[in-house]
């Protein structure tokens, strides 16, 4: 089975950079967003039951790009440390700041890259932006099923059975693959990887991907120019 994690190199909330009226993108550190972990390793999970492997994708958001790269790789060899088999990263002047369906469209075509996928899992949503927009819009572009906030996943033959929240009730739902699966953080504790498999993850392959690799123009509908704190 192929597995493909999204995952957003979020704004670290916890260490964020200063200026006078606002927070400084430039350099305010970056994470893992914390929700993004507990899809890494619910695919590992299902790659241990089923078999396959699990892909990596990360569209860079925050620049500048030749400064935040070296950054990028080694958060996303956080993932691989975990045992995710490899990773994308799509770095692009034109995607930093931008809004989510340019991101989606950017993720859709490196997926698109990979040739064949099966199961898709994205957090319900990111710490910095907390829009819960990628993940669907991803499905979208690929013309496939979503299943959102999901707390419990099972996946049997070419189906997956999941039980999402709602607001006052448990909802069990089986859709068909291909299919986007975004997770809260109560589906797992994300694992904390042994030296050795750190260690692994520094030989695993990180693939560098522009828009123009992916035969893609595209200009943002909208671009985030400052966060202020309130």
């Amino acid at each position: 089975m192929e597995i493909v994690v999204l995952v957003k190199l979020a704004l670290d909330t916890g260490q964020l950079r200063m200026t006078e009226t606002k927070i400084d993108l430039e350099t305010t550190p970056l994470k893992i967003s914390d929700i993004d972990r507990n899809a890494v390793e619910e695919a590992i999970r299902v790659r241990e039951k089923v078999g396959g492997k699990v892909h990596v994708i990360s569209a860079l958001k925050y620049g500048p790009t030749q400064k935040r790269q070296q950054e990028a790789e080694s958060l996303l060899r956080e993932a691989l440390a975990m045992g995710a088999d490899d990773a994308y990263l799509i770095i692009d002047d034109l995607l930093l700041n931008s809004d989510q369906l340019m991101t989606a469209k950017a993720i859709a075509a490196a997926i698109r890259k990979l040739g064949s996928y099966d199961l898709m899992i994205a957090g319900e949503a990111t710490i910095d932006g907390y829009t819960s927009q990628v993940g669907p819009r991803v499905a979208a572009e690929l013309g496939i099923p979503v299943v959102t906030f999901v707390r419990e996943l099972k996946v049997e033959g070419n189906k997956a059975i999941a039980k999402r929240d709602l607001e006052d009730a448990v909802q069990t739902v089986e859709v068909a693959l291909p299919a986007l699966i975004t997770v809260t953080r109560e589906i797992n504790v994300p694992r904390i990887p042994p030296l050795l498999q750190i260690r692994a993850a520094m030989k695993k392959p990180i693939n560098r991907l522009s828009l123009a690799d992916l035969g893609l123009s595209l200009k943002p509908t909208v671009e985030v120019e400052s966060i202020v704190p309130v």
